[in-house]
């Protein structure tokens, strides 16, 4: 059993890096009660600051309209749907993280697309009128919701030029010029908005030095970085399914800080980092998603990543996501935190954990934090580490002990509440196996799971002793918990006698349950 005494006295402050912002499916989704309800829940319990997905310059959100009818030629900007998205947001509070893609199919020079919706991956084949297009945009956000909102809208563009499914042959070239071209028109609209790239994904170390030589080459305005982070291996395909295997999830917290050790010494050094999309998986139909392993596997990520990047945008906030097409049932594998009809997943509650959490650090280890919060509650962020699944089986327990400050010398007492997660507690997906997998549930096989979804609670208090408890934690397979510890002032009257309530038996009191343990 691990033991470690936490330092009384903070030891540095708790980043919000971890929900600074989140990933969504193409914007066109938002549209959707499904997707605007998910939203409502996340704000609510967790509040992040911004979203980014793909598709706002795709058809099917309409911005880029070209006509040529009666002797009338030019290009409407049209603005519908694009509006009811971002009001949405940000009437969540909720910003957009703006990424500019995918090609408009009357602006495309190709016909190559990505995904079941086909978003065309091809350069413009006309760059003066793809300026025309990001200008456009831009000045109607500015018009819409004033210039000081917009400025806090990071502008990044495209998204994985690396990958030659993402830009037609993955040509550093010419998305240097497009990147060059979107800066330029962004900056010429207002030169206090940000604007940045090259948002690869992973493994493109070969990027970072071109990127960096062009931009300082061509004095072309960089604000931010930008890039991905998986830690998946080969496919396995079944029907509707991805199986893959999985490197350690601190591998994620090593790719987070490798563009800053490839940037040393260039003009992009220093500047602000994002991680536009994270997670295990890069597949929308693996089942890990859905499971207590990627909660365990990422809570790490959670506790340390703020001190290597700006931001780490988890890989999607809901399943309403078609990317492989329509999913085929309520659970798929999907990257979402939560499921359809708002099944919270125990990724979700990882961060909602986390969204508690407060933002004075007392001590971090491998497998647990522990912060206090400016009114002195003091909370236990603690998890099971796990390894990559191709070569390691976590035990069914783990144990930890913990020597927490609580209170001052005068604190008697100080309550203990726990919330878990694991392989049966908080876990809809556990009891959706048990109803035997049913694709579209019934009202009440979905009552069942969101009852199912809800974490597993206890309550105690324990003897402060020199301004200090001891929690002796154990922790199933996977398990994630949160331990909140509050300092007790006593306000029980002198009359009242728990003893004499009917089925407590003598001798019982407040806290008698307090073996050291929560």
């Amino acid at each position: 059993m691990t033991f470690v005494v936490v330092p009384a006295d903070p030891v540095g402050t708790l980043s919000d890096a971890w929900r600074r912002c989140v990933g969504t499916g193409r914007l066109n989704l938002a549209l959707r009660q499904d997707h605007q309800e998910s939203l409502a829940v996340v704000q609510r319990e967790i509040g992040f600051r911004y979203v980014r997905g793909h598709g706002l310059l795709s058809d099917d959100v309409g911005i880029h309209r070209p006509y040529d009818v009666a002797g009338h030629r030019g290009t409407r900007y049209a603005f519908t749907y694009a509006d009811q998205v971002l009001d949405a947001w940000l009437a969540l509070g909720i910003r957009p993280f703006l990424e500019l893609g995918f090609m408009p199919s009357a602006l495309a020079s190709g016909d190559q697309t990505v995904f079941w919706w086909k978003g065309n991956v091809t350069p413009p084949r006309d760059h003066r009128e793809w300026a025309a297009l990001v200008q456009a945009v831009v000045r109607h956000a500015i018009d819409r919701y004033g210039l000081e909102e917009v400025r806090r809208w990071p502008i990044e563009v495209w998204n994985e030029p690396n990958l030659d499914i993402f830009w037609q042959g993955a040509s550093q070239e010419a998305y240097f010029r497009l990147y060059e071209v979107t800066a330029a028109a962004v900056k010429e609209v207002d030169a206090g908005l940000q604007v940045g790239g090259p948002a690869i994904s992973p493994g493109a170390d070969e990027w970072w030095e071109p990127f960096a030589e062009f931009v300082e080459r061509r004095d072309v305005p960089v604000d931010f970085v930008s890039f991905h982070a998986y830690t998946t291996g080969p496919a396995q395909h079944v029907p509707f399914g991805t199986y893959q295997t999985l490197r350690d999830p601190r591998n994620l917290l090593d790719q987070f800080a490798r563009p800053a050790k490839l940037l040393a010494g260039t003009r992009l050094e220093g500047l602000p980092a994002h991680v536009t999309e994270f997670s295990t998986s890069y597949r929308p139909d693996n089942p890990v998603h859905d499971t207590a392993y990627q909660a365990a596997a990422l809570a790490p990520v959670l506790s340390e990543g703020g001190d290597l990047v700006d931001s780490f945008s988890y890989w999607t906030f809901c399943d309403v996501f078609e990317e492989e097409n329509v999913p085929t049932s309520v659970f798929h594998g999907g990257f979402g935190m939560l499921g359809h009809r708002q099944l919270r997943k125990p990724v979700f509650h990882l961060y909602a954990f986390m969204a508690r959490m407060g933002t004075h650090v007392l001590h971090r280890g491998p497998d647990h934090l522990v912060t206090r919060d400016d009114a002195g509650r003091v909370t236990v962020l603690a998890w099971q580490p796990v390894g990559g699944t191709a070569d390691t089986a976590e035990p069914d327990r783990h144990e930890l002990r913990l020597s927490v400050p609580a209170g001052d010398a005068t604190t008697r007492r100080a309550s203990v509440h726990r919330s878990r997660v694991d392989e049966e507690e908080g876990n809809a997906f556990s009891a959706w196996r048990h109803l035997g997998r049913p694709a579209s549930p019934t009202a009440r096989q979905l009552d069942l799971l969101h009852e199912a979804s809800v974490p597993g609670r206890s309550h105690t208090s324990l003897e402060v002793s020199g301004g200090r408890i001891e929690l002796a934690l154990t922790l199933a397979r996977h398990e994630v918990t949160l331990v909140e510890i509050d300092p007790v002032r006593d306000e029980t009257p002198p009359w009242l006698d728990d003893a004499r309530i009917l089925g407590r038996g003598s001798g019982v009191a407040p806290g008698a349950r307090d073996e050291g343990a929560a």
